[in-house]
């Protein structure tokens, strides 16, 4: 985020989603507004970009950390009950539906999503900074969902615990 914010882009061509904050503690919703408040003091401290940052809970996923383009339309579908949650943001913000899928669970397991919308002029710039700060490898991270079983994103799913996480995380690590 600080990279991306760095080279000029803004909170309306950047977005984040995670059930983490900053601190490596799971999002929680308390209270809607303080449970936001608190996590944009948390995570909100080190740069622009982060500063609407909100919790939000998203249906399967749970509460998350959300902030900046994404966090805006995330916040509307989950407000307004599309079915999914993240996974409607993400294909109203243009992602292919079976990217969405593989993206929406990847955060339910604990992953964090970046994304960046930028005119083809600045997208190479956005990429190579995203490349930069170690990205999923989302072919063989699909890979991996599939050969356990996985299809696509189930929105009844619970979101991963923080343990579930841990070895979630290490599981990839060894790769």
């Amino acid at each position: 985020m600080n990279a991306l914010e760095a080279a000029g882009f803004t909170s309306s061509e950047v977005g984040l989603v995670s059930r983490y904050r900053d601190d490596d503690t799971l999002a929680e919703t308390s209270s809607g507004t303080a449970a936001g408040a608190a996590a944009g003091a948390v995570v909100g401290g080190g740069t622009g970009l982060l500063a609407a940052l909100g919790v939000i809970a998203i249906p399967g996923i749970g509460p998350l950390v959300a902030a900046g383009v994404l966090a805006t339309t995330a916040v509307g579908a989950a407000s307004g009950g599309a079915v999914g949650g993240l996974l409607g943001a993400l294909t109203d913000y243009g992602v292919s539906e079976e990217d969405a899928h593989l993206y929406s669970e990847a955060v339910r397991r604990g992953s964090s999503l970046v994304t960046v919308r930028a005119d083809d002029a600045r997208a190479a710039k956005a990429e190579a900074i995203l490349d930069a700060n170690r990205p999923v490898n989302t072919r063989e991270r699909r890979e991996a969902y599939t050969s356990a079983g996985w299809s696509k994103y189930d929105p009844t799913s619970k979101g991963y615990t923080a343990e579930e996480i841990r070895q979630e995380r290490e599981r990839y690590l060894r790769q």
